[in-house]
């Protein structure tokens, strides 16, 4: 395919001009509104349509590692005087951005279809349309974000990103608890963006660019290890790396600032599907994986890993006790995003974005089931459910391909995907005994996982109704274009089988494949090397693409990983062992929901009673929200928010302020006393006082009178007589 600008731009173009116009046709109402609902579904269509192509392209097409278009254009030019100051933008795709364009346009697209049945109730408020206008321009800055060749126009889209987000979790503002929540999240991510600005600009700083081959360039030829480069007595690579990380942290809700996650249930289900399950959170561990040799070349590694660590168990262990059904989801995606963290934190970095991406697909199906079931049956506590696979058996299949894949159960994507950053960690482990820190965890987490996930379906969707009359008043479910079939869409891609070269995905039931055509995820998506960027030569746009031309070497799948062959076989011997203790850890945890929610053989209020401060330490979440609030905002931020008010009144303004202004006043008295005087008295009027003496005198001596002249004359030559 020849890149051009009009191969690219439609797949950020198309969702938003169809933001700009239905800004304008929502507001309208009626039919106005049903063609805004519809162009925004058509926008995201037509851009999967090309991210189609692209993934054909890089996948199908060339199937090398290497490949990727990198096209460049000036964006604005301040060059003069003997300053140079060029921005250029770009775009930069390669097999990662292919995967993710294609992840990102096909979910966003189920879920708009969703949406019209899920969202048809609010036509009646007039918001349905607002709805997808703000839907509309998100998914438009996630497609420019991941298109992104640089972190500054990243962060503009991820800034894009984090508005929308605002203003979806707010969409029911006439509730106090959203706009308590809306702002929650924003403000927490704020955070965290502060700091990944403060990354950009010590980067911009140092080597003049912020473009992903140039940071790579300069990482190959050591300037971010550099001790002249240094900032604030630490190396460039881990200054910004740990700034950059700490964008990470807020966008996708890592420990500490995860409390924002839960909150943000309040907005609309397709939305909590798509932004905060699926795309927005997943963003930040894009950006993790793009500055993977920043983090590696600082050293933060480990320090990556365990905080991935902590919040894949802690969040795990807050979902146990949880009751509301969205909840339940909520901590369970903070949970999932620190799989994919402890990934990147261990290394294992194509199992971090295929984990990324499987979990992309059954958290975003599971939001959209969850809703499915809160529409059906007009509410969300589980306790209050039970029996619904008899209402609801589309919802019900498809639920459960995602729960046994997120539990990581053998011949689903989860197995596929988190059970490798587990094997990975273990193979640290294995090297250094302080990985087994974030390991350990890690397989704890894996544990809780497969518990909750079938806690909850097993109470939502068997044994009795626990509420006859919400189950009586649920409707029965039928096959729906825009209902179940999104929902049955997404769950078919649940199988690991779409992504690894073997039916289980760990190599024991291998398909065959000479090429490793089969284990194309793990064959084409690769660790950056630096070095391959020191002579790296950018292309600018144009009407025809040169790289479409040239020929790269096909990718071959390495069994050896790049290793000895005794290191190959330690790393062989690890992962299957991790992945039959991870396969042991997945069933014992659906067999301990089993044995309490479907035997009834194991009592869970016992344990509630036998360990009931933990339990409400769990119902609090671990008091983080009190810890916050309480703790850091009332006893820290409003203190030094006072003793700022104090200083600002009492000095700034006291003395900064009024005194300036009694100094203004006096310096207003001398230089009035000094007009009256100098200026007006001695200067204007002075002035004019010689020139009338002086006009006096003029007069006098030329009065025209020759006696007069004459007297002038003697007296003249008198003198001269005198001086003589």
């Amino acid at each position: 395919m020849n890149y051009t600008v009009s191969s690219i731009a439609p797949i950020v173009l198309l969702p938003f001009f169809a933001f700009v116009i239905n800004a304008f046709l929502a507001r309208k109402g009626g039919k106005a509104t049903v063609a805004a609902v519809f162009l925004a579904c058509a926008a995201i269509a037509g851009s999967s349509i090309y991210a189609i192509r692209i993934f054909n392209d890089f996948v199908f097409g060339n199937y090398s590692a290497d490949y990727n278009i990198h096209k460049i254009f000036t964006w604005f030019d301040l060059n003069g005087g003997g300053q140079t100051f060029t921005v250029n933008m770009g775009v930069y795709i390669d097999n990662m951005t292919a995967v993710m364009l294609l992840m990102v346009t096909v979910v966003a697209t189920m879920i708009h279809i969703f949406s019209t049945w899920y969202m048809h109730h609010d036509m009646n408020y007039g918001r349905n349309g607002r709805f997808f206008v703000y839907m509309s321009l998100f998914t438009s800055a996630m497609l420019g974000l991941v298109l992104s060749d640089n972190l500054f126009s990243l962060f503009i889209f991820w800034e894009l990103m984090g508005f929308c987000s605002y203003s979806l979790i707010g969409h029911y503002y006439e509730k106090e608890k959203t706009g308590d929540a809306n702002v929650k999240a924003f403000m927490t991510t704020r955070i965290g963006d502060v700091f990944f600005l403060l990354g950009i600009v010590a980067i911009w700083n140092q080597i003049g660019s912020v473009a992903y081959v140039d940071i790579y360039r300069a990482i190959a030829e050591g300037i971010f290890t550099n001790v002249d480069n240094n900032v604030m007595g630490v190396s460039l690579a881990a200054f910004s790396g740990v700034c950059i990380f700490l964008g990470t942290i807020g966008k996708s809700a890592q420990f500490p600032l995860n409390v924002w996650l839960p909150d943000a249930m309040n907005g609309p289900t397709p939305c909590s599907a798509l932004i905060h399950a699926a795309t927005m959170v997943a963003a930040g561990v894009y950006l993790s994986l793009r500055i993977y040799p920043i983090l590696e070349a600082g050293h933060l590694t480990y320090f990556v890993a365990v905080i991935g660590g902590i919040t894949a168990l802690g969040a795990a262990t807050i979902a146990l006790v949880q009751t509301d059904f969205k909840a339940v989801l909520a901590f369970s995606t903070i949970s999932q995003l620190g799989y994919m963290v402890l990934g990147v934190g261990v290394g294992s970095y194509n199992a971090a974005f295929m984990h990324l991406i499987t979990h992309a697909i059954f958290k975003a199906c599971l939001f959209l089931a969850a809703g499915s079931v809160i529409h059906g049956i007009h509410l969300q506590e589980m306790p209050r459910m039970g029996g619904l696979k008899n209402k609801m058996k589309f919802t019900w299949i498809a639920m459960w391909c995602c729960t046994l894949a997120i539990a990581g159960v053998p011949f689903f994507s989860g197995f596929v995907s988190k059970d490798r950053i587990l094997g990975d960690a273990l193979v640290m482990a294995t090297y250094n005994a302080k990985w087994w820190i974030p390991t350990i965890l890690g397989f704890a987490g894996a544990f809780l996982t497969a518990f909750y996930m079938c806690r909850m379906m097993f109470l939502a969707f068997h044994g009795t109704p626990r509420d006859q009359e919400a189950y009586d008043h649920c409707h029965e479910e039928k096959l729906s274009w825009n209902r179940n079939i999104p929902l049955l869409f997404l769950s078919v891609f649940t199988l690991g089988v779409w992504f690894a070269g073997s039916l289980t995905g760990q190599g024991f039931v291998k398909l065959g494949s000479k090429d490793g055509k089969y284990e194309w995820f793990k064959t084409l998506i690769q660790k950056p090397k630096v070095e391959k960027f020191v002579d790296y030569q950018r292309q600018p746009w144009g009407s025809t693409d040169i790289k479409s031309t040239q020929t790269f070497p096909t990718a071959k799948y390495d069994n050896t990983y790049g290793l000895s062959e005794e290191a190959a076989h330690h790393v062989h011997v690890v992962h299957y062992w991790g992945a039959g203790l991870s396969v042991i850890i997945a069933f014992s945890g659906i067999f301990l929901a089993f044995l309490m929610y479907i035997k009834g053989s194991v009592n869970p209020g016992w344990w509630v009673n036998s360990f009931n401060k933990y339990y409400r330490t769990l119902q609090n979440g671990y008091f983080m929200d009190h810890l916050y609030i309480k703790g850091f905002i009332q006893k820290g931020l409003l203190p030094f928010n006072n003793l700022l008010a104090r200083f600002d009144m009492g000095v700034y303004d006291r003395y900064g302020v009024d005194g300036w202004a009694g100094v203004t006043k006096y310096i207003m008295g001398v230089a009035k006393w000094f007009d009256n005087l100098f200026v007006d008295q001695i200067m204007v009027d002075g002035t004019g006082a010689s020139v009338k003496v002086f006009n006096v005198i003029l007069r006098t001596i030329q009065s025209g009178k020759i006696q007069f002249y004459i007297i002038i004359i003697v007296l003249v030559l008198l003198g001269y007589v005198l001086a003589l």
